[in-house]
């Protein structure tokens, strides 16, 4: 329920959900945002006597632990309600669905007409659906795909919603975060071709070029009909950083950079680094965390990054793995309390020759690989060392 404050008693970190008079007669962009900065509070005065916020989504002080972290984690307590086997097929269904209406959404906004908001808000809570039975279905299915541009922004909604999904937060959040992830770089398709594609380092002038998809994004998010008021404001808070650095308002401080803004711009970097990029070499997961790890408290929030890593886990899914048998195999599956134990697929043996069937260990039951020597992981290794058609897992 949404409560009336006077604009004079407005708090930073306040969620404004609606005005005493109409969006159109102010001049913000978009409906619903978080009050961060003095020239929000400035125009707030100047058109309003009171606004109402929506307490649900406050990031104000007071939703704050002691130290000033933000309060990251919700109270929905999440059950597995699907082997990864059993989802995989749904998972896959579900992603496609998601990929056709991405694809027709960039076609669109290409032809300069307006995305059709409710099919693409339909095929994310279907995505959404599948990752609350069970996350690792979809995130194996994510990471076996090729990383064209499209799958790159589904790799993003899907991380969003698995991360919010660890951390508790609300089903509907999960769904918002997973539109977040989606869309927040649909502006790109704005920009020449050349300039996105580009392979040499961009020139200063190009980089304040590419800066712009930023309020493409919103404003093109902020023409959509059939989309949550808030996800434009959102989705352009995913280049900002806790320094100052970022833009393209150089928000500083988490309390202004927001929880949601600080979850699109963890997962954002992530999938950048550890996708296909013409400008630099895709990355290990494990380098990928370490640039954020090394981020925390001048990028990134320090407490945020440290869950980020958690839900990951030391040993991703989708990620290739040498046994200590010489084996090696696909983790598809975490174990939410041992991380060093998850589960693997072993997809060839010891002289790199195909299994087939392949063979499925749970490590945290201590399988034997002979002699009473029980399978563990020796090593990671790069995703490219072995290529699995996603059909061949119960699809």
């Amino acid at each position: 329920m949404y409560k009336k404050i006077p604009v004079d008693e407005l708090q930073f970190g306040k969620y404004v959900a609606e005005l005493d008079r109409p969006w159109t007669d102010t001049p913000f962009v978009f409906q619903g945002f978080v009050l961060s900065t003095e020239e929000q509070l400035a125009t707030l005065k100047r058109f309003c006597k009171h606004v109402y916020v929506d307490p649900d989504r406050d990031q104000s002080d007071d939703a704050r632990m002691p130290g000033g972290t933000l309060r990251l984690r919700g109270k929905v307590n999440y059950q597995e309600l699907a082997s990864f086997q059993a989802e995989l097929p749904q998972a896959h269904a579900a992603y496609g669905d998601m990929a056709s209406a991405l694809d027709d959404a960039m076609s669109t906004v290409q032809n300069g007409k307006v995305i059709e908001g409710p099919r693409v808000r339909a095929a994310v809570s279907q995505l959404t659906d599948s990752v609350v039975r069970n996350p690792d279905a979809m995130t194996l299915l994510t990471k076996l795909r090729d990383k064209g541009s499209l799958n790159v922004a589904l790799e993003s909604s899907i991380y969003m919603i698995v991360f919010a999904r660890f951390l508790q937060l609300p089903r509907d959040r999960l769904e918002l975060l997973g539109l977040v992830g989606l869309l927040q770089n649909v502006g790109m398709v704005k920009l020449a071709p050349g300039l996105v594609e580009k392979s040499a380092p961009l020139t200063a002038q190009e980089m304040e070029i590419v800066k712009t998809h930023v309020q493409h994004t919103v404003e093109i998010l902020s023409a959509t009909s059939g989309l949550p008021d808030e996800l434009p404001g959102i989705c352009s808070l995913h280049h900002e950083r806790l320094d100052g650095s970022g833009y393209p308002r150089g928000l500083r401080k988490a309390a202004a950079v927001g929880l949601y803004g600080g979850i699109a711009g963890i997962v954002d970097t992530f999938t950048a680094l550890t996708s296909n990029r013409s400008y630099a070499d895709q990355a290990a997961p494990s380098t990928a965390l370490n640039v954020l790890y090394k981020g925390r408290g001048s990028l990134f929030e320090p407490a945020l990054v440290e869950q980020f890593i958690q839900c990951i886990g030391v040993f991703p899914v989708g990620g290739v793995v040498e046994l200590n048998t010489g084996e090696i195999g696909i983790v598809v599956a975490q174990n939410p309390l041992r991380r060093l134990l998850p589960r693997v697929m072993v997809v060839k043996d010891a002289q790199g020759n195909p299994l087939h069937p392949h063979k499925l260990l749970d490590l945290e039951k201590a399988p034997t690989a002979g002699r009473d020597e029980p399978y563990r992981i020796r090593r990671t290794l790069e995703f490219d060392t072995v290529r699995i058609d996603p059909r061949e897992f119960f699809l």
